[in-house]
């Protein structure tokens, strides 16, 4: 448990930097295909691949996690 935690913490300090150094990264949510409809004073966001992006991410670190422990 604790090496996952430490995993995760230095994932965590590796995405901060990088969004701190390289602030016009389009990352989260100014993707192409990330949909914004703004009508008058209604406006919503929908990420479809902010989304998706995460998914792979998320489903990759899992992936070699579990592939670490074997």
């Amino acid at each position: 448990m604790g090496k996952i935690l430490i995993i995760v913490g230095a994932v965590l300090v590796i995405v901060g930097v990088i969004m701190h150094f390289v602030p016009r990264l389009p990352f989260p949510g100014k993707l192409p295909g990330d949909l914004v409809i703004d009508k008058g004073n209604f406006k919503m966001y929908v990420p479809i691949t902010t989304s998706i992006l995460l998914s792979l991410i998320l489903t990759l670190v899992l992936w070699l996690i579990q592939k670490g422990k074997q």
